[in-house]
């Protein structure tokens, strides 16, 4: 009879199990958390049927100055900057192998990836301050004839640039093997420092990937060089084309970067996510999965801009409706970009400093720190995790009510006052609460890759 009882429990079956820090996370009761990030959206939405228009266009109000002109210091930081990025390369050619211990993969995804992008938006655009080409062609090449890029280019080759590069990130073998990122780094350098050479200060506008992922955050920032407002009164201005178009894209590559890490992501492509067989084994699933991520976003965001322009009328047109409506998920993407990292980040910050004091990898202690160690203790105990995931889920519902805001503040000029403008968005703003519900499932979703 024991025998019979226990025969079940013999019988192989289908397990979900948490991995790393998202096993506390299953402790925590993300359900409620998620219903309460989505209904914060959702009366954001009914709120704009309430609100006067005055209240929505004080949001994002600005007070405008002249422009101040670059100064000498981003030269001397830009050639700091080159040489900092040439060391690296020759650090991760000829550094140690281990990507935890080689300063090359470190400086590249933890402080320029992470830290550089989110900062730019909140304290402004830092690319100018920190590019490794500017200072160079400033002092051998500075009255070269050039051809510039026309401006009908826009940031189309950004966003062709942006995809490459998420592709890079999620499907390349090793992204963080300190040779192979040094090659990859040094030949991008060298092509555009020869575009440069040849369109001049027009090829980082329309082609450098940085210049516009770093400038496009930036415009959430509440204090520019020209002026200081609302967060994303920037947004309100001209824009070059095809900027919304880039800022489409970043939340699909955003969205698809924490999506293509998950059980549900992996079991749609009949992989075991507790025997992860390698990137190799994924790579053209993982393509073609960006593939369809932005196709659908473009789609979905495309028919919800349709129906905008049927319920709201008036004279505007698809696509300049389109480009600026498309802007207003920008705070999307950046918060997400923030939150998605942020787990990460917290560890591998403590790599980089590990590095910084022994970049050889020999027993130095160039900071003066040790004995240092690296922790990962924060994701083994509920109340670390805690406060780490509502942190997140915060970041993402902020976002998504900024995003709400800004698209009602956008309405008002393509769609008049009063409550048609808040009837014209209430497609999108349907999109921006489902889109809640997902980066909020991102967060809380088990991985296994």
């Amino acid at each position: 009879m024991k025998r019979l009882v226990l025969l079940p429990a013999l019988c192989p079956t289908p397990v979900l199990a948490h991995a790393t820090d998202q096993a506390f996370v299953a402790l925590l009761p993300t359900d409620i958390y998620i219903t309460a990030g989505v209904a914060t959206v959702v009366l954001t939405v009914i709120a704009l049927f309430l609100l006067p228009d005055g209240f929505v266009r004080r949001l994002f109000s600005s007070i405008e100055r002249p422009a101040r002109s670059p100064s000498r210091a981003t030269i001397a930081t830009s050639l700091i900057s080159f040489f900092v990025m040439a060391a690296l390369v020759a650090l991760g050619l000829a550094g140690p192998r281990d990507p935890l211990s080689n300063l090359m993969p470190l400086m590249f995804w933890t402080v320029g990836w992470v830290a550089i992008v989110s900062l730019s938006g909140v304290f402004g655009n830092l690319w100018p301050w920190l590019n490794p080409w500017t200072g160079l062609y400033r002092l051998i090449a500075p009255d070269w004839r050039q051809r510039p890029v026309p401006e009908r280019y826009g940031l189309w080759p950004g966003t062709m640039m942006l995809i490459l590069f998420t592709g890079f990130l999620l499907a390349d073998i090793a992204p963080d093997d300190p040779a192979r990122l040094a090659i990859v780094v040094a030949v991008y350098w060298s092509a555009t420092m020869i575009g440069l050479l040849i369109a001049g200060p027009s090829w980082l506008t329309h082609f450098e990937l940085a210049h516009a992922l770093c400038g496009a955050y930036a415009k959430l920032t509440a204090i520019a060089p020209d002026g200081r407002g609302g967060p994303g009164w920037q947004l309100l201005r001209p824009f070059p084309f095809g900027a919304g178009l880039f800022a489409l894209a970043l939340l699909g590559c955003g969205s698809f970067d924490g999506l293509n890490e998950t059980f549900w992501w992996l079991g749609l492509i009949g992989v075991n996510p507790l025997e992860f067989p390698g990137r190799s084994a994924v790579f053209g699933e993982t393509i073609t999965g960006l593939k369809v991520a932005l196709t659908l976003l473009l789609a979905t965001f495309w028919f919800c801009v349709w129906l905008a322009l049927l319920i709201g009328g008036g004279p505007s047109k698809f696509w300049p409706a389109f480009e600026r409506l498309a802007l207003a998920l920008l705070p999307i993407a950046f918060v997400y970009h923030i939150a998605h990292y942020l787990p990460s980040f917290l560890v591998s910050i403590q790599y980089t400093i590990a590095a910084l004091t022994d970049p050889l990898n020999n027993g130095a202690d160039l900071l003066g720190i040790e004995p240092f160690r690296v922790t990962t203790g924060f994701f083994n105990r509920l109340d670390t995790v805690r406060p780490i995931w509502l942190t997140q889920a915060g970041l993402i519902v902020l976002g998504h009510v900024w995003s709400v805001l800004l698209a009602h503040r956008i309405a008002l000029d393509l769609f008049g006052g009063g409550r048609n403008a808040a009837w014209a968005t209430l497609p999108l703003s349907l999109f921006m609460i489902g889109y809640t519900f997902l980066g909020l499932w991102l967060l809380a979703a088990p991985r296994g890759a």
